[in-house]
């Protein structure tokens, strides 16, 4: 029996017994076409090197040219924040050697077209509540990532082979907070969204990009603490989107929406809400170049989109 009878046999005798069929389904993904390919480079978190720590410099250069020299190539990079080990309780002299560093590599290393996100962990200063007086300074909070990055705005949106990408900044400035900020989107971002998505033709298929997780399951393990203790599941606000709710019933009036990547966890999902897709891809620096964090080494992701709206989605693990 060839696939197509096989096909066709199992359709007949699963439509007999009253069972919903895909019966198309497999061939269909098979003569779909691919339109692009992405590598998702997350949670670099690169510093100098140091002891205790296994070579981030070494490895965000790895990931890059690994990267680069799949047989079957990217066409880009999103690079998804957290670019340095940490500027938001880090004194201004230390985070600006860490960027030094980002600098240098990425001019380098980085030979393809590439895009942008912005990570909790690349705004300076918001942590450090012992020291108001740089407040006045143009590189706090966001100014600095901006300057390295190049960005004029820490959201925006473009099209690119045939689909929509929308680049969001998750991080709203929390004082009371002891991590700073809280992932949400703000009103003004919040209404450029909305504006942004009505602009879109129902036709093109949109890919959403998040540093911080839009809706995630994996943020259920994240963390040092035995959460099994409190006898509940708190995630904090720092760790997901705390307005998915708003974000989502905002995804539902707009059926294009197929699926949003993010990072920020260091641990990996893939989920379906609603007919929106979500995946958290893992970490370059894996457990922060202390090796792999629970069940996830260094690790980025090779995203295909496809014509019709579909996307694949693989973790790849660059160090042996």
């Amino acid at each position: 029996m060839n696939r197509r009878s096989f096909l066709t046999n199992s359709a007949a005798l699963l439509g007999g017994l009253g069972l919903a069929t895909i019966p198309a389904l497999a061939e269909t993904n098979a003569t779909r076409k691919r339109v692009l390919r992405v590598a998702h480079l997350t949670d670099i978190h690169v510093m100098p090197d140091m002891t205790g720590f296994d070579h981030p410099e070494l490895g965000m250069a790895e990931a890059i040219r690994h990267a680069q020299n799949q047989s079957d190539k990217p066409d880009m990079i999103f690079f998804g924040g957290d670019m340095v080990m940490d500027s938001l309780k880090t004194e201004k002299d230390k985070v600006l050697v860490q960027w030094g560093i980002w600098d240098k590599i990425f001019k380098e290393e980085v030979k393809i077209p590439y895009k942008l996100a912005i990570g909790n962990h690349d705004v300076w200063g918001w942590a450090l509540h012992d020291n108001p007086d740089i407040e006045n300074d143009p590189d706090y909070g966001k100014g600095l990532v901006k300057r390295h990055l190049g960005l004029e705005n820490t959201y925006y949106s473009f099209d690119k082979a045939g689909w929509h990408f929308i680049f969001l900044d998750s991080l709203e400035r929390d004082h009371g907070s002891k991590h700073g900020y809280t992932a949400r989107i703000d009103d003004k971002q919040f209404s450029w969204l909305e504006k942004d998505l009505q602009s879109v033709p129902t036709a093109t298929p949109i890919c959403v990009l998040s540093h911080v997780p839009l809706l995630s399951v994996c943020t259920f393990f994240d963390g040092f603490d035995d959460l099994e203790s409190t006898g509940s599941w708190v995630i904090p606000g720092a760790w997901t989107h705390i307005d998915a709710k708003r974000i989502k019933n905002l995804f539902s009036k707009h059926s294009n929406v197929k699926f949003c990547m993010s990072g920020h966890v260091h641990l990996c999902d893939d989920i379906t809400y609603l007919g929106v897709r979500y995946c958290c891809n893992g970490a370059v620096s894996g457990g922060w170049w202390k090796g792999p964090y629970q069940e996830f080494g260094p690790a980025y992701a090779l995203v295909d989109f496809f014509e019709d709206g579909t996307v694949e989605n693989k973790l790849v693990y660059y160090r042996s």
